[in-house]
This record gives structure tokens, sequence and C-alpha cells, in this order.
């Protein structure tokens, strides 16, 4: 007797994740209303085209929805070497005495201890500094280490705050504005450390909420500082050569409490955000609670938590084109994208949503 070869995994390579997307789909702002988006429920075999405040009628009493209450900081600065070059730095993490890892854009790096005169707030030279002291964490790292100063001896997140621009993400093309300071940060935002805001969570406004509070739904809260990486378009064709960049994250007591909780009773765990997903999935595959992660989810992952996503549509070739194949399935997410594109849904940061059930269907491997 033969018996039947065991399924194939199949080997995905970056060239899977592209797809061609109008320019003009790409979202500049965001909708009138932060409920007001459309919402692209996926959990059924043929897409539904609904709005996002529809959302509490597609879950359940009993279930739990999970946010990321990371704070977007003002980390885009602006300044000037002493010989007067231009330089622009994007602060990624606030250390300890008053010291910041951050990006330096720049034609010609400084030496180290060179002090950078800072544009303030009232876009003069005030007395705003940052002091290169080296490269951060090591001497092969990409960010750089400074010590960022004022005479009045102000922290780092009260300097950024005054004086800092909102890190708009860089497919958006105008200059960031007192609506981009409301609008690119959740309404429960609360531990001040990302540079990117965990986009889903931005259709949440306080009737929203409200009204899922109302029908049973529980919600608990993690934080991931989300980097500037996430920008960053995987640039290996073998995605098991690619280095995820490093990000901090929690998961609070009370939030390991809630899922519990959520799984005693039957309901299901409804991360919002990509961000939500790898800081979970980080704590369920390694038992730390809280940390670093490289975490980099692809097809043929194992989730041992989440059970529905809300996203948003994500850039092509990225790490998160992969988490949501990985999570929905890669022929299923392919398709809803063509479905997105060909109803000019709004994509990326500003854009509009949509709501995933994992699956357990696909075989594969990297």
């Amino acid at each position: 007797m033969t018996l039947p070869d065991a399924p194939t995994a199949r080997v995905f390579t970056l060239s899977d994740f592209d797809f061609s997307l109008p320019p003009e789909l790409i979202a500049q702002h965001p909708a009138v209303e932060r409920s007001g988006s459309r919402l692209l429920d996926g959990t059924q075999p043929k897409p539904q085209d609904r709005v996002f405040r529809e959302l509490p009628t597609l879950l359940r009493a009993g279930d739990l929805l999970v946010f990321n209450d990371t704070k977007v900081i003002k980390a885009r600065l602006f300044g000037e070497k002493p010989t007067g070059g231009k330089v622009e730095l994007l602060v990624e993490r606030v250390l300890g005495g008053n010291q910041v890892a951050a990006h330096m854009r720049v034609s010609k790096k400084p030496e180290v201890g060179t002090t950078l005169a800072l544009v303030g707030a009232a876009g003069t030279h005030e007395d705003l500094r940052a002091t290169l002291l080296g490269r951060w964490p090591d001497a092969e790292g990409a960010l750089f280490r400074f010590v960022l100063s004022n005479d009045a001896g102000d922290d780092p997140h009260t300097l950024l705050e005054r004086h800092g621009h909102v890190p708009l993400p860089p497919y958006i093309t105008h200059t960031d504005s007192a609506e981009d300071a409301a609008r690119y940060q959740t309404v429960f935002a609360k531990n001040p450390g990302a540079v990117a805001a965990p986009t889903a969570a931005l259709h949440f406004d306080e009737a929203l909420l409200a009204a899922i509070d109302t029908m049973g739904v529980q919600r608990a809260h993690v934080t991931l500082h989300v980097g500037a990486g996430t920008f960053q378009p995987v640039k290996t064709e073998n995605l098991a050569e690619h280095q995820m960049h490093s990000e901090w994250y929690d998961v609070p007591a009370a939030t390991q409490q809630a899922i519990a909780n959520c799984r005693a009773r039957g309901g299901r765990i409804v991360a919002v955000g990509t961000t939500t997903v790898r800081t979970l999935e980080s704590w369920a595959q390694t038992g730390q609670a809280s940390g670093d992660t490289r975490i980099f989810i692809t097809p043929g992952f194992d989730f041992k938590l989440v059970d529905l996503l809300v996203t948003n549509f994500h850039l092509p070739k990225s790490s998160l084109m992969m988490l949501v194949s990985a999570f929905a399935g890669f022929d299923h997410i392919m398709a809803l994208y063509r479905h997105a594109i060909a109803q000019q849904y709004r994509f990326f940061s500003y854009g509009d949503a949509m709501l995933l059930t994992r699956t357990r269907h696909d075989h594969a491997a990297i």
C-alpha cells in the first residue's frame, strides 16, 4: 500500500508580497470622523464593504479587544552642524540621563562630541542642543546616541513635545500640522515612546468605544513603542535572511488576566493592529511579558493567542504584509487587497481598515 505524500509547504519569497497600488489611493489626510472610515470585512469567504462604526456588529459579548496604548512622540527635529550643514534627527528611543537614540540624516556625519544647534518651536535656534556621543546600541548600531538638552535642564520628552515635529510616514507628503498632532494619535494614547502610530486604533473614537462597552465586549491594553523600521520594506528575496528591527513591548498583569478570563468564558481575542499582534505573540512565544522583540511573523507562523485582527492596509513587500498573510491566509489577503484597490479603499496610516479572522488552512514555509 502506498501512502499519499504529505502536503508540501509553500515557500514564500519577497516577490510574493508585492502589488501595484495607484498612488492616489495613499491617504494623505484622515477621514473626517475617525469611525467614519471604511471597513472591509474579511471574515467571510467574500469581502463585505462596511463603515468602521459598524465594527460592534461583528463582535460578540465576551470578546476581548486588545489595544496598543503607546503614544506617538514628536520625534522629528531639525538643526545644523557647527559648519552650517543641515541635519535631521528622528528620535527612536528616549534613554536615561537625557540621552536619546536617533536616526540622523546629514550629508556628512559629524564627529563624536559635536554639538548640533536644533531649531526650536519658534523656528529659530533657541537653547536646544544635541551632542553626539556615538552609535547605539554599539559601534555597529544603525542609530546614534545624543544628549538632548537646553539651559533649563528639561528632559527629552518635554523638549520633544515642545520643539519636535509629528513623525509622519514617508509616504505622507505634507509637513505636519495641528490636524496631524491630533489625528496621528489614538484617543487612548498613554505611554509616550512611539515614532509611528498604531494605525488600526486611529479609527476608534469615544462614541465607538462606548458602544463596544455597552454590548459586553471587554477592553485591555498592551504597549509596543512602534519604531521607524515599521515603514522599511523587506529587501531580501529569501525571507529567512531578513533581520527585523527591535521594538520594546509590555503586557501588563491586568491584561494577562483579562486574556485568561476571555479564554475561560469562550470569548475571542481581537487584536487591534499588527503591533498588538506582535506584542501578544512575542509574550506567548517567549513567556516574557516585557522586553524587546524582533519577532518576524510570516506564513506558517503558529499563532498562540489572537483570533481576530483589525488592521489597516499595508505597504507592498513589508513585514506587515507577511504578518497579515500568515494570519488570514496568503490567497485570501491578496484577494482582499485586489477588492480594496478596485473599490478605491484608502491605504496606509490614514487609510481604511479591514477585519480578519485567523485561518489554519495554509501550509507554508520560508
